[in-house]
C-alpha cells in the first residue's frame, strides 16, 4: 500500500508541482488549499507525512502545526516556507516541525528530506511496539492475596526513590517486581540497567559496576564506562546480590552513601544519580551471620522489603498465568492460541512446582508445541506428568 502525503498550501502551482513529484516517486498524495481544510482532513485521515505552507488564510501552518501534534503526534509535518519566514520555519522546527523546506523547493532535498522523516516515523513505530512487547513481557499476573499485597507495595514505593530489596526462590519472577517498580516510577524514561551479580567473575564486578580507565590492569586496552554511570538518571537492579565479592560489597556501600563512584584505576569521583533495587535467593540475614555478606550494605539495600513468595502459595493464580502464557507464546509463534481443557488446568494446579513461574512458562510452552488443537488432561499425563 502506497504511503500518503498531505501537501498544505495556498498556492495552487506549487501543490500542483508537489503533488506530480510525490505521485511519480509511488505516494499517495491529497490537497489542501488552505490552513483550515488542512486541518480537517488531519483529524479525518491518518496520514503518513504532511507538508504544510507557513503563511496561508484562514489558518497559518504553525497553527495546523500545534494541532497535528496534538491530533497525530508520531506523524511527520514539514514546513514548506518562503524565504521570509526562515526564521518562523526555524521556530516551527523547535515546536515539532520534523523540518523545513524553503520555496522554490529543491526537489532532491525535498525527496530526501520526506523519505528520512517517514523512516523516523517507522522507527518510532516499531519502537513502540517492541516497547510494548517488552512491557507485556514483565506483566505481573495474579490477583491472589500474595500479590495482591505486592501490588500494593509497589504502588506505594515505585514513586519514591527508596531502595528495594526482592527476595524469593528462583523463577519467582523478582525481576518482574523490579521492572514493575521502574515503569511506575519518575525515573521510568530513564534507562533501567540489570546486573547479574552472580553471572559476572569476581575479580570483574567492581570494573563491571563501576567502569575502569585505559590500562588500570592488562586486558584494561580502552576506558570502560560502568553499569553505575549507564543508569544515570534511571534504576540499576542488582539480581543476585548476596553473591558480591566482600571488597565490591564495600565500594558499593560508599556508591550508595556518597551517590559517588570511581572507575578502578581512575581518581576522579563521578557522582550518579540512581536508583538501586537488589535481589537475590538468598536469607541474607544467614549470610551476614556467616560472615558473607555485609551487615551495614544489607540495612542500605534493605529500605523496603518484598517477599515474592514461591508459586506453590499462589496456586489461584495459575489459570491466570496458563492464559497469559498460552497468548504470549502463541503470538511469538504466530499461530491461533489453543483451547485448553479444565480438568488439564486442575491437574497444572496440582502439580508441584519446584521452578515457579519460569517452569510453569515452559510447560504451557510445550504443551503448545506437543499438543494437538486442544490441549488435554491426557496431554499433561503424558507431557509433563511423565506417566
Amino acid at each position: 500500500m502506497a504511503q500518503s502525503i498531505l501537501v498544505i498550501d495556498d498556492e495552487k502551482a506549487i501543490r500542483k508541482t508537489l503533488g506530480e513529484i510525490l505521485t511519480f516517486e509511488g505516494f499517495t498524495v491529497d490537497e489542501a488549499a488552505d490552513g483550515a481544510e488542512g486541518a480537517k482532513k488531519i483529524k479525518e485521515n491518518n496520514y503518513d507525512c504532511i507538508l504544510c505552507d507557513i503563511k496561508m488564510p484562514r489558518m497559518d501552518g504553525l497553527e495546523v502545526l500545534q494541532m497535528a501534534r496534538e491530533e497525530r503526534p508520531d506523524t511527520p509535518f514539514i514546513v514548506i516556507s518562503g524565504h521570509g519566514n526562515i526564521e518562523t520555519a526555524v521556530d516551527a522546527v523547535k515546536k515539532g516541525a520534523y523540518d523545513y523546506i524553503s520555496k522554490p523547493p529543491d526537489l532532491n532535498r525535498l525527496l530526501i528530506t520526506v523519505r528520512n522523516a517517514m523512516d523516523k516515523k517507522s522507527l518510532v513505530a516499531e519502537t513502540k511496539q517492541l516497547r510494548k512487547r517488552i512491557s507485556r513481557g514483565y506483566e505481573m499476573i495474579g490477583a491472589s492475596e500474595g500479590m495482591m499485597r505486592i501490588q500494593e507495595t509497589i504502588a506505594k514505593v515505585a514513586p519514591t526513590d527508596a531502595r528495594v530489596l526482592i527476595t524469593g526462590a528462583n523463577g519467582v519472577g523478582k525481576e518482574l517486581v523490579a521492572r514493575r517498580l521502574h515503569e511506575l516510577s519518575n525515573r521510568s524514561s530513564g534507562p533501567m540497567v540489570e546486573v547479574n551479580c552472580a553471572a559476572i567473575p569476581s575479580e570483574l564486578i567492581e570494573s563491571e559496576l563501576f567502569g575502569h580507565e585505559k590500562g588500570s590492569f592488562t586486558s584494561a586496552i580502552k576506558q570502560r564506562i560502568g553499569k553505575f554511570e549507564q543508569a544515570n538518571g534511571g534504576t540499576l537492579f542488582l539480581d543476585e546480590i548476596g553473591d558480591m565479592s566482600h571488597d565490591a560489597q564495600a565500594k558499593m556501600l560508599r556508591a550508595l552513601q556518597e551517590s559517588r563512584i570511581t572507575r578502578v584505576g581512575g581518581e576522579k569521583d563521578i557522582k550518579v544519580d540512581v536508583r538501586v533495587i537488589a535481589a537475590t535467593n538468598k536469607n541474607l540475614m544467614e549470610e551476614v551471620a556467616a560472615k558473607k555478606f555485609r551487615m551495614d550494605l544489607y540495612h542500605r539495600l534493605s529500605v523496603i522489603l518484598i517477599q515474592v513468595p514461591p508459586l506453590n502459595d499462589r496456586r489461584d493464580d495459575i489459570p491466570a498465568l496458563i492464559t497469559h502464557f498460552m497468548k504470549d507464546i502463541s503470538e511469538e509463534y504466530k499461530q491461533p492460541v489453543k483451547e485448553i481443557e479444565p480438568a488439564a488446568v486442575a491437574m497444572l494446579q496440582e502439580y508441584n512446582w519446584t521452578g515457579n513461574i519460569r517452569e510453569l512458562r515452559n510447560v504451557v510452552e510445550r504443551l503448545i508445541i506437543l499438543s494437538d488443537k486442544k490441549i488435554t488432561n491426557k496431554d499433561v499425563e503424558t507431557y509433563i506428568l511423565l506417566k
